[in-house]
């Protein structure tokens, strides 16, 4: 059913756009392109955003599940405690002030970026005494500093106002294949690295004495998870702007589908997330034609109510 819910929503998202094409030039532009300019639309423009919607979605919903049963916080997420501000603020930085100008350039930098606040918001809540509501201040000041930098940054430089204008509230309307290809061996590892640490993130989530005792390696298991939601965050936000709540809303809905088991969790987050994603990105393309509404616009409306009820819960507690 998920990848069923998958599949339909991909195909949404090469049929419909803020321009009208109707399905039987959207078809021949699939399968039958001959060079009009709604094939070249489908194939250049259509595609690509939706295979890097695939990916981003399945990245940011990957890295949310990790962080948290890594963390034991039911509000962890890369957008909530930072990860993805810490991304921006760097790419911001290497565009305005080292001239980076390629997307590989921007992965590294997002990639240092998104490592460098993932560590300091651990710090600032609180470290091994971190509380879900410490986390998730710690993470909602370091985003308000972070994203206050970005904008001042391009305030200052029109030319990285002119060139990240858009990328820097989230979306999906630059995407091209050359992108898809620059950011997907990040990916892929990162998914790799993420779905490969299901059975030691079961043992701890019943604590660090129980894991142990269970044979889980914890010192690994936090490398190897910093080090996969460090790729998927990364190179999601290099790829295509910070995009919030993903991470947050989708694997509380797969929790309540598939149960605690990380080992279903991780696989459903990555193939449900897309859907919301890309479900988001086709309303932004809809509502605001003929011009289009950022896809992070439309998660972070999503995303606040889903939030505020999450924190308002009475028995909110620690995974």
């Amino acid at each position: 059913m998920s990848l069923g819910a998958l599949l339909l929503v991909a195909l949404a998202s090469v049929a419909i756009g803020a321009k009208q094409i109707p399905m039987d030039q959207v078809w021949h532009g699939l399968f039958h392109n001959t060079g009009t300019a709604t094939d070249v639309v489908v194939e250049k423009v259509r595609i690509p955003r939706t295979l890097l919607g695939l990916l981003v979605g399945s990245a940011l919903g990957l890295a949310g599940a990790v962080m948290q049963a890594l963390t034991r916080n039911p509000l962890a997420e890369p957008g909530i405690l930072g990860v993805n501000a810490g991304a921006a603020a760097a790419v911001v930085s290497g565009i305005s002030f080292l001239g980076a100008s390629s997307m590989t350039a921007y992965v590294w930098f997002a990639l240092a970026g998104a490592a460098a606040v993932s560590v300091l918001v651990y710090l600032l809540g609180g470290s091994r005494s971190a509380t879900p509501v410490r986390l998730a201040l710690a993470g909602t000041a370091a985003t308000a500093a972070l994203y206050g930098y970005t904008n001042a940054v391009q305030l200052m430089d029109s030319a990285a106002l002119d060139k990240l204008r858009f990328w820097t509230v989230g979306s999906l309307a630059s995407a091209n294949m050359a992108t898809v290809g620059q950011v997907l061996p990040f990916l892929a590892v990162g998914l790799v690295l993420a779905l490969g640490i299901g059975r030691p993130l079961n043992a701890m989530a019943m604590g660090d004495d129980t894991a142990r005792a269970l044979g889980a390696h914890l010192t690994r298991t936090r490398v190897v998870a910093m080090a996969a939601v460090t790729l998927l965050c990364g190179a999601a936000t290099a790829a295509c702007g910070p995009i919030v709540f993903i991470g947050l809303m989708i694997p509380h809905l797969v929790r309540a589908i598939t149960g605690p088991d990380m080992r279903w969790i991780l696989p459903y987050a990555a193939v449900l997330s897309p859907v919301l994603l890309l479900g988001a990105d086709i309303v932004g393309r809809v509502i605001a034609r003929p011009s289009e509404l950022q896809v992070g616009i439309v998660t972070a409306l999503i995303g606040g109510p889903v939030f505020i009820h999450l924190v308002r819960r009475r028995r909110m507690a620690q995974l």
